[in-house]
């Protein structure tokens, strides 16, 4: 990608609609597939080093991720699938049962919020000037079913669960909340998937860096109008 000239961010003028990611922008997420993944390279030890056999997993998700999308059932086929072709087929079927608990136990982490989460959300959503939804990529089950374990769910209007963020699902969204692109700000950690998406479509975007990034999620980032950073989630209340 190459790099943009800096440009002096714009006012958020006239926001209508405030879209969130889910995972590791309201609770943390990849910290628990990282442990997931260090126990995962326990059991395969005897086939190879942990970078090794981690470097191995990730090509096997590269290449999963158009058939099988994002989440913890993809994840977990893609665990699976690496185990048995990066052990030549010698894998145990014991070792097997294990890899796939390790999966399914992501399906019940905690999804605690994050810190000035709740605060934050309860602030706007008295401010009664905004629509708030969870916008975020992954599987529908799972996502919902996080959100309820959070505890957040009375401060959404909404969840919206997509395979990707593509512009016809920004336009789908804002459609959703009568309003449109640039009335619009999203809010997330990974300037990847959900920042830069929104900017190249004319919308605005808050970028809250998390303390680990699944590698998938590494791009070059740039300044633009339309964006800010900010340190912590409990600056968006001074932002809006």
């Amino acid at each position: 990608m190459t790099q943009q000239t800096l440009q002096e961010p714009q006012p958020f003028h006239d926001i209508r609609l405030v879209a969130f990611d889910a995972d590791d922008t309201l609770w943390d997420n990849q910290s628990h597939f990282e442990d997931v993944e260090k126990a995962y390279g326990d059991i395969l030890s005897a086939y190879g080093s942990a970078q090794d056999v981690s470097d191995a997993l990730f090509r096997v998700e590269s290449a999963n991720m158009p058939l099988l999308g994002y989440g913890c059932k993809a994840f977990t086929i893609s665990l699976v699938e690496n185990a048995v072709k990066y052990s030549g087929g010698n894998i145990s079927a014991n070792d097997i049962l294990r890899i796939v608990d390790l999966g399914k136990s992501l399906l019940s982490l905690p999804a605690q919020p994050l810190p000035h989460v709740e605060e934050t959300l309860h602030t706007l959503r008295r401010s009664g000037k905004y629509k708030l939804v969870v916008f975020t990529k992954g599987e529908l089950l799972d996502q919902q079913n996080k959100l309820v374990r959070s505890g957040l769910t009375g401060f959404f209007d909404d969840i919206v669960v997509v395979s990707d963020k593509t512009r016809s699902e920004y336009t789908r969204l804002c459609q959703l909340f009568d309003t449109d692109i640039s009335r619009t700000v999203m809010v997330g950690n990974s300037f990847r998937s959900y920042i830069e998406p929104v900017l190249q479509l004319g919308g605005y975007a808050v970028h809250i860096p998390f303390h680990t990034t699944w590698k998938h999620e590494a791009t070059q980032e740039y300044d633009h109008q339309h964006l800010r950073r900010l340190r912590n989630i409990s600056e968006l209340t001074q932002l809006l």
